[in-house]
């Protein structure tokens, strides 16, 4: 029975594999043929949020059409986050080894982050030079940072504009705000009083010590790296 039992293992082993590198790469081609419609919708969800919070002088059919985009997008966003989990073949542990996807899902303002890694595909498909390491986490970085201070600007100001004794009454003061708190300055001068306010910034803080510290400490490596490279050349002898 042992005998029998280790012949029919052996056969089973290969035919798992082959249907997980089958799915992986199913997933793979799903991925790529979504990545740069998925950039796109991301765009849209990013720009009609915007009209909607921005444009109060708007007609209301506007505001409609811009809550259909981010309601279709949003949709969107959901049929391929269920598509590769179903291709992923991880079952139930697929929400927590993909966080950011799920927190995507779950908070679909942070979608624009999506369209940092698509840049890096738009390049290597059209084989474009690469930048170096220390250039890419920089630029990066700096644009992860400007979409995520865009989004929590919007959504500052769409909370604290209508609340009582907030001192963020224009967009501008929600933009200051985000600003200050990216950067980790904090003046005080604009402060949320809404809850939503209060945890976008918490959020912004996090993010903003992430994505400095990124950049800064790229930017020294690189410089540490040119000098070596400068003080290599210096101590060479001269060539006879």
């Amino acid at each position: 029975m042992t005998s029998a039992a280790g012949r029919v293992s052996p056969g089973r082993r290969p035919g798992r594999a082959a249907m997980l590198g089958a799915m992986s790469t199913r997933l793979a081609r799903w991925e790529n043929r979504t990545e740069l419609p998925l950039a796109a919708a991301s765009l849209v969800f990013l720009a009609s949020y915007a009209l909607r919070v921005l444009g109060s002088g708007l007609p209301p059919e506007v505001h409609d059409a811009c809550l259909a985009l981010l309601l279709g997008c949003w949709l969107l966003f959901a049929v391929d986050y269920a598509v590769r989990w179903r291709l992923s073949g991880e079952g139930p542990f697929f929400w927590a080894r993909h966080g950011l996807d799920t927190a995507v899902l779950l908070l679909p303002l942070l979608r624009p982050l999506r369209v940092v890694p698509v840049y890096e595909a738009v390049r290597r498909r059209h084989r474009r030079p690469r930048l170096n390491l220390y250039a890419r986490v920089m630029s990066y970085a700096s644009l992860a940072a400007l979409l995520l201070g865009f989004a929590g600007a919007l959504t500052v100001y769409a909370a604290e504009r209508s609340a009582e004794g907030s001192s963020i009454q224009s967009f501008g003061d929600a933009v200051w705000c985000v600003c200050a708190t990216l950067a980790t300055i904090g003046y005080g001068d604009a402060v949320p009083v809404t809850f939503l306010g209060r945890l976008v910034l918490v959020a912004l803080m996090a993010g903003g010590l992430a994505l400095l510290g990124a950049v800064t400490g790229s930017f020294a490596s690189w410089l540490l790296q040119a000098f070596a490279e400068e003080g290599e050349r210096a101590s060479r002898p001269p060539a006879s």
